[in-house]
Parts: structure tokens; C-alpha cells; sequence
């Protein structure tokens, strides 16, 4: 089933993310998580792709393992270390494995020395490429506080609008913290003329300790609300996961209850997370 499809239904989505193994003696483990989650019957999962495209294989094996489980699969695709003709190799494998949606990304410069090709400068070419392939909805990705190697927010959102125009059918945000951001992240969208539906990414804040790493990925800054909570319960592991799924719960409430249709939760193929954000809105998502 084409995303865009689910994005765009007046029905409340909400989607969980994992991740594949990055070795294959654990793939076993994390294949039986991402089953975990999909029993939870959400609107779609997304796999990501590893730096280098390392871990390339699993995404496919996961993606094509949750697709038969009944849930739609976005396969993550980057393109920063790979060649036209091992992108299109890796097309084909997705659709002869029945993988209709794709989330086109440039990537993250790999740190174990995996060399950058010259193929692909950003993710918009990759979707022009993927468009030209065809047979696939394509997603994208964006920051609603700007990418951080972006020159400004107008350049970073001038970017956006050429993915969009390659082929990019939605977009799914990086993690944030503060709903008013994504709301006026929509507004210059929308002023810009960028008008593909925006899935609000939210992050279940439940290690302390990854805070520093999340904030260094994805741009975002932390409101003091959120600070106040890692600064009284981030020494108590139980209290902290507690504390980090009811602020993302009450983001995705609200986030709903302002008209947003599609949540993205990532959800760091942890099953107990996910399954505790869909018991807490259970009944508005019914």
C-alpha cells in the first residue's frame, strides 16, 4: 500500500520507526522486536538504512518481513556512499520484494571510513532518480529547526521545495521537543508553497544519556519543561522512561487535537515504548 495514501486519509495515523541489525547475530533479536511493534497493528514502520548503507540488506529483509506481517514498510534509502548503479540495484530489489515506499535520503557522512561518492550531492537527486525509476511513493525528510549544515531556514526550506518538486510526495520531520516549532515550521512551509503533508516526528525521551547525541542529529533545541523533567528524574532510569513517554504522549495528543493526521514515533525498536504510546491513546485513535 502507497503511504500517501494512509498520510492523507482523514483517519489519525500513527507509525513507529526501527532500525536493523547491524551485525547478523543479532538480526534474530531484532527481527523478533520489530514483530513486536507490528503487532501493535500501526499505520505503517519505517526501517532506516546504516551509514555506508552497512546494514542495507537487513532493511530489506525487515522491511519485506513486516510487509508480511500486514504492515505497510517504508524502506529508508541514502545515497551519499553509493553509486546510480547501486541505488538502482537496490531499487530493484525493492520492488521484485514488493516495497512500494521509500523514505530518500542524502545520509550522514559514515564514520568508519567508508568513502563518500560523488554520484549524489543531496536527496533531491536521489528522488529524481527514484521518480524516474518509478513504481514507489517517496518520502523525504526535513528539520522544522533547519538542517543543521543549512546556510538559513529560507535556504534549508528552499531545498525542501526542490525535493518536493523531484517527486517527494511527504515529508517526515526530525525529532522535536516543542510543538509550537513544528506549527510554525508548517506556516513557512505552507508560505513558501511547499504543501505536501508534513508526518510530525516525535521521540520518546527515555536514556537521558542519548539527549546530547539526539540534539546533535536532529537540530533540536530542549524546552525548559523537558530540561526540568531530565534534571529531576534522569538519575532514576523507571521514573525517566516513565516521565519521557508521558511528554511524548502529550505532544501526539496535542499534535492531534490541532489537526496534524500523521505521528511518527521513534520508537528505537523498543516494543514496551511503542506499546505504552499506543495504550495511552488508545481510545483517540480507535
Amino acid at each position: 500500500m502507497k503511504l500517501i495514501d494512509i498520510i492523507n486519509s482523514d483517519r489519525l495515523s500513527l507509525s513507529f520507526e526501527v532500525f536493523p541489525p547491524k551485525t547478523s547475530d543479532v538480526f534474530e533479536s531484532v527481527k523478533t522486536a520489530t514483530e513486536k511493534i507490528a503487532e501493535l497493528k500501526p499505520s505503517y514502520m519505517s526501517v532506516t538504512y546504516g551509514a555506508g548503507g552497512g546494514t542495507s540488506d537487513y532493511t530489506l529483509k525487515i522491511a519485506e518481513n513486516l510487509k508480511n506481517k500486514g504492515v505497510p514498510a517504508l524502506a529508508h534509502l541514502s545515497c551519499l556512499t553509493s553509486s546510480k548503479d547501486e541505488i538502482h540495484d537496490k531499487l530493484t530489489q525493492l520492488k521484485n520484494h514488493g516495497i512500494e515506499n521509500i523514505l530518500a535520503l542524502r545520509g550522514d557522512a559514515p564514520s568508519d571510513g567508508t568513502p563518500i561518492k560523488t554520484d549524489y550531492k543531496y536527496a533531491s537527486e536521489l528522488t529524481e532518480d527514484i521518480k524516474e525509476f518509478g513504481g514507489f511513493c517517496i518520502g523525504g525528510a526535513c528539520y522544522p529547526e533547519s538542517h543543521p549544515e543549512s546556510e538559513s531556514s529560507i535556504a534549508d526550506i528552499d531545498n525542501l521545495r526542490r525535493k518536493v518538486e523531484a517527486g517527494c510526495e511527504f515529508l517526515t520531520t526530525q525529532m522535536f521537543f516543542d510543538n509550537n516549532i513544528y506549527y510554525n515550521f508548517l506556516y513557512r512551509l505552507n508560505k513558501a508553497g511547499v504543501t505536501v503533508p508534513v508526518v510530525a516526528g516525535i521521540m520518546p525521551v527515555t536514556n537521558p544519556k542519548s539527549i546530547k547525541r539526539i540534539c546533535r542529529i536532529s537540530g533540536s533545541a530542549l524546552p525548559q519543561r523537558f530540561v526540568r523533567i531530565v534534571d529531576r528524574f534522569g538519575d532514576d532510569p523507571e521514573s525517566m522512561a516513565q516521565a519521557g513517554i508521558a511528554y511524548a504522549t502529550e505532544q501526539i495528543i496535542d499534535l492531534f487535537a490541532n489537526g496534524v493526521n500523521a505521528v511518527h514515533v521513534y520508537s528505537m525498536n523498543k516494543p514496551e515504548v511503542a506499546e505504552k504510546i499506543k495504550n495511552n491513546i488508545s481510545g483517540i485513535i480507535k
